[in-house]
């Protein structure tokens, strides 16, 4: 996962304010849609019914709703992220740089948090000799949803209301010797519920600790970008992968949110060479989150 452009300043780096919550309805995605989008619905709103059906590889959307040309600038010129934080694999041991909005709109850091060369995706990048956070041993460049308003992070019940959220991405690098990345997670209190973790070229959905509990291809090539929706609701995990429903995981806990980008599965210890040179990255061509 390596590609480069032309360097775009890293801005406003450093800790800041918290962040709102990153919430999209699948509905809003089908009808109208956009990279990424947030949504509150009303407590009387009926439940999203399941992921927005479409081919895998259609026309990406900005954050307006209206088509990338492939000349954005800024992360947030193809993904809104309005109601995300960040987290980049740079800053101190243990206390890696997290940037929340407003900042985060006008923010870049190449080579780990900036639009991809075609200009119609965000590429995220954390190499195996990147910042960790305190609670994981393995580096990442990765959005956390928050709060609306942005002073909280959020968390949300799996068996209160529905909760959706839909990335459209590929993979497009590997570390070394241990080539595994995870591209988007389902997070609850201090472990991840589920992640989908590229494996070589074998595509997973983790359970818990139970790293191959549902495989979704076997033959991934990178670069390939494919769609992955999580449908939570009345203590189950609906896990669908380009449109179709792959996995159901039994899961009752109310500290939840969503997380995507890259996060490496890899590090000095177990994966050579130990420079910025050995990464995981993900591209995120879409995103969408909803709870109603």
């Amino acid at each position: 996962m390596r590609p480069s452009r032309p360097a775009h300043p890293a801005r406003a780096t450093g800790r800041r304010r918290r962040l709102p919550l990153a919430l999209a309805a699948l509905t809003a995605l089908a009808a109208a849609p956009v990279a990424s989008t947030t949504v509150w619905a009303a407590d009387d709103a009926s439940p999203a019914a399941g992921p927005a059906s479409g081919p895998v590889n259609g026309p990406v959307n900005g954050p307006a709703g209206g088509p990338v040309e492939g000349n954005a600038e800024l992360p947030s010129d193809v993904l809104d992220l309005s109601d995300w934080k960040v987290t980049l694999p740079v800053g101190d041991d243990e206390d890696p740089t997290e940037i929340y909005q407003p900042e985060l709109d006008g923010y870049s850091h190449d080579p780990y948090f900036e639009v991809a060369p075609s200009g119609e995706a965000v590429r995220f990048r954390a190499p195996v000799n990147g910042v960790t956070t305190g609670g994981s041993s393995y580096p990442r460049s990765e959005l956390r949803e928050m709060e609306p308003g942005g002073e909280d992070e959020t968390e949300w019940s799996s068996t209160s209301g529905t909760h959706t959220m839909t990335v459209r991405e590929a993979f497009t690098h590997l570390p070394e010797e241990r080539p595994w990345v995870v591209g988007a997670q389902i997070h609850g209190g201090d472990d991840d519920v589920t992640v989908v973790r590229l494996e070589d070229d074998e595509l997973w959905v983790t359970e818990g600790d139970t790293r191959h509990h549902h495989l979704l291809t076997d033959e991934y090539e990178l670069g390939t970008v494919f769609e992955i929706t999580y449908v939570v609701s009345d203590g189950e995990i609906e896990v669908h992968y380009n449109g179709e429903l792959a996995t159901t995981l039994d899961h009752s806990d109310p500290t939840n949110y969503f997380k995507a980008g890259a996060y490496t599965q890899a590090n000095c210890g177990n994966s050579s060479p130990c420079d910025d040179d050995n990464y995981g990255e993900v591209e995120i061509h879409e995103l969408t989150v909803e709870h109603r």
